[in-house]
């Protein structure tokens, strides 16, 4: 096995991945986009994006810094000789070394900050023709997906972990809201939450009372809360993503509404127990739009999307009806099919035909649905 990464992954004194499995999974993926370059008879690849600067160096990376940016300060390239590079200014090159690139077997090519030759230089260093993951001229734009669409037990480790800890943040943050708050309080106490934990906060949806109801995206926009809050929110760390969705109610929630979540729960056990290897996007697509008719609202699949697969970004594919990704072992997902105001959306990994929480809160209250004779829970409303 080579030596690609010279560390374990540490994390509050806590080892969530040893030096030797660090070092099985980046040479797996080496391997396995080494055999993909040669398939496509491309001399190397081009890596800008973030997610797939992640994948490749199994989360040690994180080169953004503009938040928003799909691609960061620093570019990978590696060839299908076996030749690693990481490519990027002077200027950062000192901290991308000590904390980035240090412990890991990738060489450095750096360049003035006014004068960044990245494509050019990686022409030259692959000696052939090229791969990117961004559109670029003259190159061979390559999706990387399917590379790493099924998770490694080490990705699945780093996944865990954040799972929990959004989890936790989550719950901690649905405590700490008070009525008279206003949607931009909810998003800060949320944010603060997770940035203490390392945790980037990626999107957020913040919303009270009647928003909720309103809108299916609903961005904070400063209305301020009187009974009913949803925090619903992604975040990333590694590069991996996770998204859940859950909701406050102060003082007795009303009846329509508890019975509107269990509908939503039942939607989300449906798709849950259809998340089997080889399934499709369209037959997935399908099983929410039979779930809401026997649960009573025809056609509420039609004003929102149901998620779908996840991973190494917030939705790799969603469900549609003719979508022909399939579903693969070891997968993420984070379905979210919501009900007039509801919302059931957890994220979840298939592992060997059953499914995984990775952000249960069992401190919450908890719905529970069986669909052909299997139970599947989703998170109920706090009621304070």
């Amino acid at each position: 096995m080579s030596k690609r990464i010279r560390k374990a992954l540490v994390v509050s004194g806590t080892t969530v991945v040893s030096e030797a499995a660090w070092n099985a999974e980046l040479d797996a993926k080496h391997e396995r986009l080494v055999e993909f370059l040669r398939a496509q008879k491309l001399a190397g690849i081009l890596l800008r994006r973030n997610e797939n600067v992640a994948w490749i160096t199994g989360g040690a990376v994180e080169v953004r810094v503009a938040t928003p940016a799909e691609t960061g300060v620093a570019s990978l390239l590696v060839t299908a000789d076996g030749g690693r590079y990481y490519l990027t200014t002077e200027n950062e090159a000192p901290r991308l070394y000590d904390e980035e690139f240090g412990a890991l077997d990738f060489e450095p090519v750096l360049f003035p900050w006014y004068a960044d030759d990245t494509v050019a230089t990686a022409q030259k260093l692959a000696g052939g023709a090229l791969g990117t993951d961004t559109p670029v001229a003259g190159l061979t734009q390559v999706n990387l997906y399917p590379l790493r669409q099924s998770l490694s037990e080490t990705e699945l480790a780093r996944y865990r972990w954040l799972g929990t800890q959004t989890a936790d943040a989550t719950v901690e943050s649905l405590h700490q809201v008070e009525p008279g708050m206003n949607e931009y309080d909810l998003e800060s106490i949320t944010a603060g939450n997770l940035l203490r934990r390392g945790i980037l906060p990626s999107v957020s949806l913040y919303a009270v009372d009647e928003r909720i109801f309103k809108y299916k995206h609903a961005v904070p926009r400063g209305a301020r809360f009187k009974h009913y809050g949803m925090l619903n929110l992604c975040s990333r760390k590694w590069g991996l993503t996770i998204s859940i969705t859950r909701y406050l109610h102060f003082g007795e929630l009303p009846a329509e509404l508890a019975a509107l979540f269990k509908a939503s729960a039942q939607v989300n056990a449906a798709l849950l127990d259809a998340t089997r290897v080889e399934a499709t996007s369209a037959q997935l697509f399908r099983v929410a739009k039979d779930a809401y008719v026997a649960q009573g609202f025809v056609g509420e699949e039609q004003l929102h999307h149901q998620g779908g697969a996840t991973g190494y970004g917030e939705r790799e594919w969603v469900a549609t009806p003719e979508g022909a990704e399939t579903v693969v072992n070891s997968q993420a997902f984070a379905w979210n099919p919501s009900i007039r105001g509801t919302k059931a959306e957890d994220t979840v990994v298939l592992r060997d035909g059953k499914i995984e929480w990775l952000t249960a809160t069992p401190s919450l209250p908890v719905i529970e649905a069986v669909v052909n004779g299997t139970k599947y829970i989703a998170a109920g409303v706090l009621v304070k």
